[in-house]
């Protein structure tokens, strides 16, 4: 059975996901601690339940999303995944960090690519990629149907959806990255998104100002 831990890190309160299962494997999706105590709050977590970290998961590659990753990655060992369309947003981390003034942001490399004719499996559990761009260019998503769990990062949140005003983002895009991947999901599925709290994709067809569909 897939389990699930959130945490919000960094000016942003972004949320950072520990998925786990009973084998004690897991994944980190978008690690965003940004300073020691919140490096620690997360390391002594993962301690506490015994955990083997195996993989980190990126969902994109906005600063917000990657502030944890070198160290996530340097305690851990462990690979770091991304879209390859979201290389460049990747390694321009340092330049948009100075910009936020959060100079002690580490730069990280890509250690693997998911794309959506692939899985992510660790433990008993296997995550199926979405590609959702709109938002950024190498935007994915990582979907458990078996618990109906979807990690859906800054594409849909209650009641709203990402923004696409920075560098390769497009809200036509968007839009359709959600009508046609997320809303043809079913309706009961939980989508634990990057900033805010869950929701689900039944809710947001009906009452998203966004993007709902018409109810004809």
């Amino acid at each position: 059975m897939l389990s699930l831990r959130t945490f919000t890190f960094n000016p942003f309160e972004e949320n950072t996901y520990v998925l786990y299962d009973e084998t004690g494997d897991a994944v980190i999706v978008d690690p965003g601690c940004s300073n020691r105590s919140e490096e620690k709050e997360l390391a002594d977590w993962i301690a506490l339940q015994k955990l083997n970290p195996r993989l980190i998961l990126l969902t994109h590659s906005h600063i917000d999303h990657i502030l944890g990753a070198y160290f996530v990655k340097d305690k851990y060992r462990i690979p770091l995944c991304i879209h390859r369309n979201d290389e460049d947003t990747l390694r321009s981390g340092k330049i948009v960090a100075a910009m936020h003034g959060l100079g002690n942001y580490t730069p990280v490399e890509p250690d693997q690519y998911v794309s959506e004719s692939e899985s992510v499996d660790f433990g008993n559990q296997k995550l199926s990629v979405l590609f959702l761009p709109g938002h950024a260019p190498g935007h994915v998503g990582y979907y458990h149907a078996g618990q109906k769990i979807l990690m859906g990062g800054d594409v849909l949140f209650r009641n709203s959806i990402g923004r696409t005003d920075l560098p390769g983002g497009d809200f036509d895009t968007l839009i359709e990255s959600i009508h046609q991947k997320l809303f043809t999901l079913p309706d009961e599925v939980t989508v634990f998104p990057g900033h805010g709290p869950e929701t689900t994709i039944g809710e947001e067809k009906v009452s998203n100002p966004f993007c709902a569909l018409s109810i004809k």
